[in-house]
């Protein structure tokens, strides 16, 4: 089992410095990397503002703030910011292509012993590692948002991950404070699959007339006691993520569960991509 203690998150958007933020936070030697230092400056200091409403609820100390800060660093430079990486985390646009480039340059780049991983939430595991010499080394490993607060970490098995690469992924989910489930590679694995059903539906009732966007959730999180309604959720993620991901799940499954709802196509294409535009199936400040 490889003993991590330096952590590489490639991505400095949502996911990628949530995770960056708490693999710090929670003792490892991280690099948070991204195409230009922009990007990157604005991942970190996203991490800073993270640290400072922990420190405002009371669960960070000054103390615990400066030491994960202090483990943090940012580079723009890919190579050398996997160069000394005992695990790669990507967390870019879910794009197969962008993804399986950017695995070739993991493996060619990272030292041997790293684990490659994925953030991704519904593409293939095992056709990203096909593009790469030692698929046993790749796995999934799909965190939620926001990091800091979401407990479940979503760890996906590849046609080809060892079953050492798994067991490694566990215990550095338990490192990292969340609790772990272990799923097969299959389309949308669990989390997706189960989520972007239960979305789709709630748009086509909302689209239906059968209720408003804030009683539907009022629905699921008064009688199912989830923390947060399927429209809210799907503001809080993107629309425009949502519909890729349930596209790519229509593709690959082909039942009319995951068939994109209209208004969820409309509404992207109108730009009303929820929390991140102001706009979605409710209205931010």
């Amino acid at each position: 089992m490889t003993d991590i203690q330096r952590i590489t998150v490639v991505g400095a958007g949502t996911m990628g410095h949530g995770i960056a933020a708490q693999a710090a936070r929670c003792g490892f030697r991280v690099v948070l990397n991204d195409v230009t230092a922009e990007r990157v400056e604005a991942g970190l200091k996203a991490v800073k503002h993270t640290y400072a409403t922990g420190l405002a609820k009371g669960k960070l100390t000054e103390e615990h703030v400066a030491s994960a800060e202090a483990s943090l660093r940012g580079e723009i430079d890919l190579e050398g910011a996997v160069a000394d990486a005992d695990l790669v985390i990507e967390a870019v646009p879910e794009s197969m292509e962008l993804k399986r480039a950017l695995f070739t340059r993991f493996e060619a780049a990272a030292p041997r012993h790293a684990l490659l991983a994925s953030n991704t939430s519904s593409l293939s595991i095992t056709e990203i590692a096909a593009a790469t010499k030692h698929p046993q080394r790749v796995v999934g490993l799909h965190f939620f948002n926001p990091v800091a607060v979401m407990p479940l970490l979503e760890i996906v098995r590849g046609e080809h991950t060892e079953a050492r690469t798994i067991e490694t992924a566990f215990a550095l989910g338990k490192r990292l404070e969340k609790e772990c489930i272990v799923v097969q590679d299959s389309p949308g694995f669990a989390t997706s699959r189960l989520g972007i059903a239960l979305g789709n539906e709630a748009m086509r009732m909302f689209e239906e007339g059968v209720a408003s966007a804030e009683d539907i959730d009022r629905a699921m999180t008064l009688g199912y006691r989830h923390p947060i309604g399927p429209l809210a959720l799907t503001d809080l993620v993107g629309l425009d993520v949502r519909l890729a991901i349930t596209e790519h799940l229509f593709r690959e499954l082909g039942t009319d569960t995951f068939r994109p709802p209209r208004i969820l196509r409309r509404m992207v294409r109108a730009g009303k991509l929820g929390r991140k535009t102001g706009q979605g199936f409710y209205r931010y400040e």
